[in-house]
């Protein structure tokens, strides 16, 4: 369970030994060096070498108490230690995270004000088109955080045992089958309408406010599969009251090593569950990387890698550029499974 919102542990800077305070300056310094080699402005470079003079606020587009919510807070305790100053976590829960993103695209560009950047954001750039900024345009991304497998799981009264069994099944019996997501425009949502694109198959989608009220009617039987992430479902597969057929990543999930992965049935799928951080779009070059090279060297941790595991959860080691690329990919993907599925929200 997570710490309540606002009651992040404050950083206890003065309690470090002085050796790894004095680490901790060297290696920050040595990164801004090399920063500051291509650097357009010098000013730049010192804004930088000063970062961060005060409380960081991260801003994350779900309400307390879930996964994404723990995960984020963990992260944020890390990344408090290593810079000197605390990293406090701000829930801005609404429309599917535009609310809290909006926030962080007005937001003065210092490096003050981070956004929990979702998957969610790559979906809603192409399913809500009155949108007034872009995620890809107006933010700057920092770094990967985690990536969390999606599992498709069934009621056990579903005859497939196989993801092969599922697909003949669905395809005898075209449009009987209901799957559950936690709403339209959700991980959920969009990876059962991949999986419908590429298997050819016709199933009738059933949106909830949430994906706990979807699992309860996935248990009773009211419908019959979803692609949950992991760790939401990794209780019920374990007492055999779902039956899991693949993981939604190219390979198998060290927390559930028995199951196959969706890629050995259907060539090329590949989905997922995922966060990072950004920041606003003019946030100066360097500090963007001083935050990069913390998020990865906290990531990078032996016991934060054992931590993040026990949460069915796998660090994605991204710097600025690889990590926006990932997002571009990532919404040019799930641009092409919604004009499939038809889906669009104003």
């Amino acid at each position: 369970m997570g710490w309540p919102v606002g009651a992040l542990p404050a950083c206890n800077v003065e309690a470090k030994s002085l050796a790894k305070a004095q680490n901790m300056k060297l290696s920050r310094r040595r990164l801004l060096r090399l920063a500051a080699v291509s650097a357009p402005l010098l000013s730049d470079a010192v804004r930088a070498e000063e970062y961060p003079a005060r409380p960081v606020r991260i801003v994350l587009g779900l309400s307390p108490g879930g996964s994404v919510d723990l995960v984020t807070r963990i992260v944020a305790q890390a990344l408090c230690d290593f810079l000197g100053q605390p990293f406090i976590v701000e829930n801005k829960p609404g429309a599917s995270g535009d609310i809290a993103t909006e926030a962080v695209v007005r937001a003065t560009p210092d490096g003050y004000t981070l956004l929990v950047v979702l998957a969610a954001n790559a979906i809603n750039a192409t399913l809500h088109q009155k949108l007034k900024f872009s995620p890809v345009r107006d933010l700057a991304m920092v770094a990967g955080m985690v990536r969390v497998p999606n599992v498709m799981e069934v009621n056990p009264a579903v005859p497939a045992k196989t993801v092969p069994e599922f697909i003949a099944y669905a395809k005898a019996n075209p449009g009987k089958l209901s799957y559950a997501s936690s709403g339209t425009g959700s991980s959920l949502y969009v990876i059962g309408e991949m999986f419908k694109m590429m298997a050819g198959i016709d199933m009738v989608h059933v949106p909830y406010r949430g994906g706990a009220p979807a699992m309860l009617d996935l248990l009773s039987g009211r419908v019959q599969v979803m692609f949950d992430t992991i760790p939401q479902a990794i209780d019920y597969i374990r007492d055999g009251k779902l039956r899991a057929l693949a993981v939604t990543t190219p390979t198998r999930a060290p927390t559930l090593p028995d199951v196959p992965a969706m890629s050995d049935f259907v060539p090329g799928f590949q989905a997922g569950s995922w966060w990072g951080l950004a920041a606003p779009k003019d946030t100066p070059h360097e500090v963007v990387h001083v935050l990069a090279h913390a998020t990865n060297a906290v990531l990078s941790d032996p016991g934060m890698k054992m931590r993040l595991a026990g949460l069915g959860t796998t660090p994605i080691l991204y710097g600025p550029a690889p990590f926006a690329s990932f997002v571009e990919m990532e919404t040019d993907k799930w641009a092409r499974v919604l004009k499939f599925a038809g889906a669009r929200e104003d």
